[in-house]
Formats: structure tokens, C-alpha cells, sequence
């Protein structure tokens, strides 16, 4: 399913001075990473946040959030947020940054500084 375009510009507009982040197409929808890592994903009205271990079980207990099941074997660590949990700047916002404070803890992969 393509990435919805309002959503989309949404992201770009939260990540608008983060340099380190860049776009690609991946999962047949729009993702964003920071210096080589996925940190979220666009597909269709939803989104995919890599939020890690510690904070999966916390994070599937909320409303409209469910595994990330892209293969057939949940991802642990990545999350779907349906649209109705993103409606509002502010829960977009919300997993941007907990998506963001996950990746940074990573190292960059090679060449993307």
C-alpha cells in the first residue's frame, strides 16, 4: 500500500532540521532514517516505529498499536500505529520521538556519517 501523502509530509515536516535523516522506499510505503537506520515507516495511513525492546510491550499496550508483521513473524522492537493513533500533531509527534530516541542510540551505518 503507497504511503499516504499527508502523512508523509507530516514526518518530513517533524524531521525538517534533522539532517541526519533521509527517505527511502522500502515496505512498499515511504521510511525515514537516521543515518542508515530505520527509525519510521510510512505505509498507507499507518506508520511503523522502531522503538526497541524496552519500550514494545509498554508501547503494544496502547490504544491502536499492534505488532509489525511484515513476514509473517512479528518484528520485536517495531510497532504499527493505525491512523486513528496519529491523528493529532501531538501522538505523531510522540512516536517520532520515541522512534528517534531509539535509533540515536545506534551507530551510524557505514557511509551515512
Amino acid at each position: 500500500m503507497p504511503a499516504d501523502k499527508v502523512l508523509a509530509g507530516r514526518i518530513q515536516d517533524y524531521f525538517f532540521r534533522n539532517q541526519a535523516i533521509t527517505t527511502k522506499r522500502m515496505f512498499g510505503g515511504l521510511a525515514f532514517l537516521w543515518h542508515g537506520h530505520l527509525c519510521v515507516g510510512v505505509i498507507g495511513e499507518r506508520i511503523v516505529a522502531r522503538i526497541g525492546w524496552e519500550e514494545y510491550e509498554t508501547a503494544l499496550a496502547q490504544p491502536h498499536v499492534s505488532e509489525f508483521d511484515f513476514t509473517g513473524r512479528p518484528m520485536r522492537g517495531w510497532v504499527v500505529v493505525e491512523a486513528e493513533g496519529i491523528e493529532e500533531d501531538e501522538q505523531l509527534a510522540e512516536w517520532l520521538q520515541r522512534s528517534l530516541a531509539f535509533v540515536e542510540k545506534l551507530p551510524p551505518k557505514s557511509g551515512y556519517g
